[in-house]
């Protein structure tokens, strides 16, 4: 099988994951589309992924990454939890989907080496998805800016909720803007990316998004100041424009941030702080305490609870709450160990992207566009096949060579 025809099958499994993570549940589309037609096709199209992802790597070659056996860790206590039907059997449903998604990710590893080939598979699967959502604005506005979502953009030919629509715009704007300033992509060809993105994210009117985008970015760009002079040029003058902005347009932005919303509403997170206090008051029994109710659907007495910290703390207890923590921390650790380069800046906007996310989003604990971003990050902390240990000096030329070792840390 040549190069090229595998590096398209396994952007297409790289789809497939994108697909299944959709969900199913969100705004009213022009043609009705029945839930249980939505998750055939997102199940559909997991199962489909690991297919093709097992048909490309037969042999079951993977990288040895932290980032996989953490997330492997994380299906005991999901089991453990949902194995006596607490949640139901839509619990176990979710524990294989878990299972067959982290398999996959296993089976696409063997092609995580540092490289960028993920993030441009991101980008690409992303801004296809986003081109759905702009045809919906297109032909017909009032499906896309509903009433029930106080006039924000949703998805009007697939049910994409405003916060979906914000997080997956706010990624590829990242990671697009981080591949200009490494010269990896021309202005041009990310302006095509980067502009439609900005429009759909000012019209979800997401803060977490763009709160997420821009201190991601500041981070991201942060750690290529001191080795590269067109991230210096635009950090100077992102700065001397969001300061103009600030003073020009400060009443403006502030009411796009409030969103109409009073200060009590605001305050509380638009009710999110409520469900919080509830499920943490929630008695528990010590079974519950260490592996969670179980797999379910992220919401608590009814209502969404949207954090991804107090979710896997309900669906897998103490325990999935610190396998994740350890995923965030052991991704982060890697990433400022790493010398500066593009892989590690856009890794590093990934992973602080998802740890801002996680505080009024949810996702972390089960597949999701989240442990995507996450897997790409990973991808990109993984050191190519056969390279040195940084910290071992070039070896002379009359001197015997010896073999690399291959870092295994991602």
């Amino acid at each position: 099988m040549g190069k090229d025809h595998t590096s398209k099958i396994v952007g297409t499994v790289w789809g497939l994951l994108i697909l299944n993570t959709l969900g199913s549940a969100g705004a009213k589309t022009i043609v009705p589309l029945p839930r249980s037609l939505i998750q055939m096709v997102t199940m559909g199209a997991l199962v489909a992924a690991f297919t093709l992802a097992l048909a490309v790597n037969l042999r079951l070659r993977i990288r040895a990454s932290a980032f996989g056996f953490l997330l492997t860790l994380l299906l005991v206590p999901s089991v453990i939890s949902s194995a006596d039907l607490e949640s139901g059997f839509g619990a176990l449903f979710r524990c294989a989907r878990l299972a067959l998604f982290v398999g996959t990710l296993w089976l696409l590893s063997r092609w995580w080496d540092g490289g960028l080939t993920f993030v441009r598979h991101h980008i690409r699967m992303y801004f296809v998805v986003l081109a759905s959502v702009a045809a919906g604005a297109v032909i017909s506005p009032g499906a896309a800016l509903p009433e029930l979502y106080g006039g924000r953009l949703v998805g009007a030919l697939w049910p994409l909720t405003p916060p979906q629509i914000g997080q997956y715009a706010a990624v590829i704007i990242g990671l697009s803007v981080l591949l200009v300033l490494g010269r990896r992509t021309d202005r041009a060809s990310a302006a095509v990316v980067i502009v439609p993105a900005l429009v759909l994210l000012a019209l979800t009117h997401t803060r977490t998004a763009t709160l997420g985008l821009l201190i991601g970015l500041a981070l991201a760009i942060g750690s290529l100041v001191l080795t590269s002079a067109a991230a210096r040029r635009f950090f100077a003058w992102a700065v001397l424009c969001g300061a103009v902005a600030a003073v020009g347009f400060g009443s403006a932005l502030q009411a796009w941030f409030l969103r109409g919303q009073s200060q009590e509403n605001f305050t509380s997170l638009t009710g999110r702080a409520k469900v919080w206090h509830a499920l943490l008051a929630a008695p528990r029994t010590t079974s519950e305490y260490l592996f969670g109710a179980g797999l379910g659907d992220k919401s608590f007495g009814g209502l969404p609870i949207d954090n991804s910290w107090l979710a896997v703390y309900h669906e897998q207890g103490m325990t999935g709450v610190a396998l994740v923590a350890a995923i965030i921390i052991v991704l982060g650790g890697v990433a400022l160990l790493r010398p500066p380069s593009l892989s590690r800046a856009c890794a590093i906007f990934l992973i602080s992207y998802c740890a801002i996310a996680s505080y009024t989003e949810a996702g972390l604990g089960d597949a999701s566009p989240y442990l995507l971003h996450l897997a790409v990050a990973a991808s990109l902390l993984a050191a190519p096949a056969g390279a040195a240990p940084l910290s071992t000096p070039e070896v002379p030329e009359r001197s015997t060579p010896q073999r690399a070792v291959r870092s295994e840390v991602t």
